[in-house]
């Protein structure tokens, strides 16, 4: 029988994945962790140590791991089948109810992917506006497809608007059809589309770009010269659908774009993602338009499988129930105040960032407004505030605590002394 120790596993991993990793975490050398369970808040790794989980999946647990509703969900359809490449009945009981619920959603095409689910949003959008080019902003995470990773993460900051590939392999002829903007700066981003109107398919953007927070009227702005301009707006709610509210972040800040991203929460923790939007731009994808120029096809092997559907179904009713979202956002904003006070109390000069269900520290006295303040903020420093709360049982997303319903006083509790202590060492 093969080992299961994490040494062994560390070793086997190294081996047989590059970096030792599947590509979402780095395999750290110092405090290796390899999961085998979770349960509510906490997951365990294969030596049996607990960490309080902030990391959440990257945001789809909402409800916590192994929620009695969604395991009941999923292994009652389980027995009935696990995918049919053909229209369900969960899958349409789903999108109607996304439908109900997200403001800009008048049809919805499922995928398995936040990044497969932007990829169509803009390949949609150039389809009905027949333009090729797109505005994203930088530091904005799209996914990991050729438009998406421009200017995701640059270390040599070039001059606005000229796009950055941030991974090998991309061609060239991408690079050409993207411009890019310091997220908040409305009138730059005014000025790139006034400038560029008669060649841009989309903006994208997302509302609350990882865990900077639009400055008020950004969005309300974006919108108003995109439909001058009559040009899509595309909004990446994969991370934010369903978390600031039940309507997602549309819903939150007031502002409802032609084109939406969902993902993470909405397939409750199974591969699930979807295009929603207005049904003049929806069409492209309806079979009736093949052979014409707006024609765009789409398939998927696990598009809108019955059981991430169920499983979606089930943490959508979970979250519709009275309090749901009151308290998840008092929970974030306990640690969010608490974080701010031990931070204030040790005279360290640092900005929590973002809304109560999804935030971050950035070592810096600088507002934290767009991608490059957040380059100028103290990595060294964050880093040993990460690390000591790995070593104190505390996991976290790499620059993202997410909170999600599972989490109690307890678990505060327990941050906040966590983040003490890591606040202490830094010191």
């Amino acid at each position: 029988m093969a080992s299961t120790s994490s040494q062994d596993l560390v070793e086997r991993a190294i081996r047989a994945l590059p970096g030792g990793t599947i590509g979402n975490v780095p395999m750290s050398k110092d405090h290796p962790v390899i999961i085998r369970e979770g349960r509510g808040s906490k997951v365990y790794d294969v030596d049996g140590r607990e960490y309080l989980d902030y990391m959440i999946g990257s945001g789809p647990m909402i409800l916590g791991h192994a929620h009695p509703a969604v395991v009941e969900a999923v292994q009652r359809q389980m027995a009935r089948g696990s995918t049919f490449f053909i229209t369900n009945e969960l899958a349409i009981e789903l999108a109607e109810e996304i439908v109900r619920a997200v403001p800009c959603a008048e049809q919805v095409r499922y995928v398995s992917s936040g990044t497969e689910a932007t990829f169509y949003a803009l390949r949609i959008a150039r389809a009905y506006r027949k333009r090729d080019k797109i505005l994203k902003f930088e530091g904005g995470y799209h996914g990991m497809h050729d438009y998406a990773i421009m200017s995701l993460s640059p270390t040599k900051l070039s001059p606005f608007p000229t796009p950055v590939a941030n991974s090998a392999g991309v061609p060239k002829a991408v690079q050409d059809t993207v411009l890019v903007a310091p997220f908040n700066d409305l009138d730059y981003a005014t000025e790139l589309i006034e400038q560029n109107h008669d060649d841009l398919a989309a903006v994208i953007v997302e509302p609350l770009q990882r865990v900077i927070e639009p400055m008020p009227g950004f969005l309300q702005g974006l919108r108003k010269v995109t439909q001058q301009y009559e040009i899509p707006l595309i909004f990446d709610e994969i991370v934010t659908g369903f978390r600031f509210a039940y309507g997602g972040a549309q819903e939150y800040y007031g502002v409802e774009p032609d084109i939406a991203a969902i993902g993470k929460i909405v397939g409750g923790g199974f591969p699930l993602a979807g295009v929603v939007g207005k049904r003049d731009i929806m069409h492209s994808f309806d079979p009736e338009m093949e052979g014409t120029d707006e024609y765009v096809p789409q398939v998927g092997t696990l598009n809108g499988n019955p059981i991430a559907a169920a499983a979606g179904l089930a943490t959508l009713e979970v979250l519709r129930q009275p309090g749901a979202y009151e308290r998840l956002f008092a929970t974030g904003r306990q640690l969010m105040g608490g974080l701010e006070q031990l931070l204030r109390e040790a005279e360290i000069p640092a900005k929590v960032s973002g809304e109560a269900p999804m935030f971050d520290v950035y070592f810096t006295e600088e507002e934290i407004v767009d991608y490059r303040a957040t380059m100028r903020a103290d990595s060294t420093m964050h880093k040993k505030f990460v690390s000591s709360l790995v070593d104190q049982g505390i996991l976290r997303a790499g620059h993202k605590f997410y909170v999600s319903l599972a989490h109690d006083q307890q678990d505060v509790d327990r941050t906040l002394d966590a983040f003490k202590q890591a606040i202490d060492i830094i010191r």
